[in-house]
């Protein structure tokens, strides 16, 4: 039976891990090489992450600088970022591309906080959903077993407790994410 919950908690955990990878590629206001992360350049026919084929910095707080290994994928990597959905346009010299984040408006910062909290009601929904499979697992399980109802009562309790901790990390990282997007 303990079996069962610890299957079920390795998918609350993916579920909050899957939260903060979206977590990462949220703009807010800073330069985050991770908003690069979900970028494929065509690389000789191939799709290629972005961080494969260029060296990406961060020598300003408002700035990427992109740097590919080979000068003749500035133009593929310019047209895979304005193909994607961060909303920054890139400026190149032929050998670097600059991706300069302008400052976010007060009614911006207010949107993403939003999309942050959707993001955040989303996880925990999965959490519990999970939740809810994991209870009606136990309880199948339970039946063919002929396991008492004081165990069962048991594990719903540490199932509960299992999703009240998961919720709460998303909960505090809703939160952070929240406090870095509206911070000037």
């Amino acid at each position: 039976m303990d079996n069962i919950l610890s299957t079920y908690e390795e998918k609350m955990t993916k579920s909050y891990n899957n939260l903060e990878s979206e977590f990462t590629t949220i703009r807010a206001g800073r330069a985050n090489p991770h908003i690069l992360d979900k970028i494929t350049v065509d690389y000789y026919g191939a799709p290629t992450p972005l961080q494969q084929v260029a060296n990406i910095s961060v020598p300003e707080p408002r700035l990427i600088q992109i740097q590919p290994w080979e000068p003749s994928l500035v133009k593929e990597i310019e047209k895979a970022i304005n193909m994607s959905d961060i909303g920054i346009n890139p400026t190149n010299d032929g050998k670097l591309i600059r991706l300069v984040f302008p400052e976010l408006t007060e009614e911006r910062r207010k949107e993403i906080a939003k999309d942050v909290k959707k993001h955040g009601e989303d996880a925990k929904v999965a959490i519990r959903n999970i939740r809810r499979d994991a209870i009606d697992q136990l309880k199948k399980h339970s039946k063919d077993e002929g396991v008492s109802e004081d165990e069962i009562k048991d594990l719903e309790d540490k199932c509960q407790k299992m999703t009240d901790k998961f919720i709460a990390e998303v909960d505090k990282a809703v939160e952070a994410k929240t406090k870095e997007i509206m911070t000037v």
